[in-house]
């Protein structure tokens, strides 16, 4: 195996021995909160991304979406940030998930390369582009990292705890559909492409810390990047 395949191995694959389970009662109130604030979570979603750029209403509508998560996954239980292996023994997972989530992004910006010929495909990106072109950098930088956050709280974070059976496959499944609210069918595959990734982060760790990181890194630096692309 080479250095490579074992790092991606210890980053996604093996499972971090982990004794944090949620009893009977305290899964079936997981479960409820999980369903109520997906839903609403949605609808938010749906609404911040119609805006039209430029648009004051903009960033509250996102930071609100930020809130709802949030307080979705602080409602529905415990978090647990998690570790992995490194050098026989379990650390926080820091390095790398930054380094996956730019490797993450390089992909995506080779796609972009194909994607900006095909007129339908290069709407659908260009039209969430539009917001970034008409806002201030600094201010979506900050709300962008702040929703990556929110995010995974929820659906790495709740969500997954929330599932007994295939989470990784689940929570990708509903972060990809509650994404579809937006009508943007490129922004549900990004979903869907990356809560795969930080699905089997989560399922690794067994915490959020991965996927946080992860997730924020991969969404600025395609903030940064797909302008670029596109332009």
């Amino acid at each position: 195996m080479t250095t490579i395949q074992a790092w991606l191995r210890r980053a996604l694959w093996d499972v971090v021995p982990r004794d944090h389970r949620d009893g009977p009662e305290a899964l079936r109130r997981r479960r409820l909160v999980t369903v109520g604030f997906v839903l609403l979570g949605a609808l938010v979603l749906g609404s911040s991304l119609r805006i039209e750029p430029g648009s004051s209403l903009f960033y509250p509508a996102t930071l609100g979406l930020a809130a709802v998560w949030t307080v979705g996954a602080c409602a529905s239980g415990p978090l647990h940030l998690g570790r992995i292996d490194h050098r026989s023994r379990q650390v926080r997972p820091i390095v790398t998930p930054i380094v996956l989530g730019l490797g993450l992004a390089g992909v995506f910006v080779a796609g972009g390369l194909v994607v900006r010929d095909v007129d339908f495909l290069d709407r659908q990106v260009s039209s969430v582009l539009d917001h970034a072109a008409e806002g201030s950098l600094p201010l979506l930088v900050l709300i962008t990292a702040v929703n990556g956050i929110a995010e995974e709280l929820f659906f790495r974070g709740a969500a997954y705890a929330a599932i007994s059976l295939h989470p990784v496959l689940w929570t990708t499944i509903a972060y990809g559909v509650a994404t579809l609210a937006t009508g943007n069918l490129m922004l549900s595959f990004a979903a869907v492409l990356l809560g795969l990734v930080v699905g089997l982060e989560r399922r690794a760790s067994g915490g959020i810390l991965a996927p946080i990181l992860t997730h924020v890194t991969w969404s600025v630096t395609m903030l940064f990047v797909l302008p670029a692309v596109f332009g």
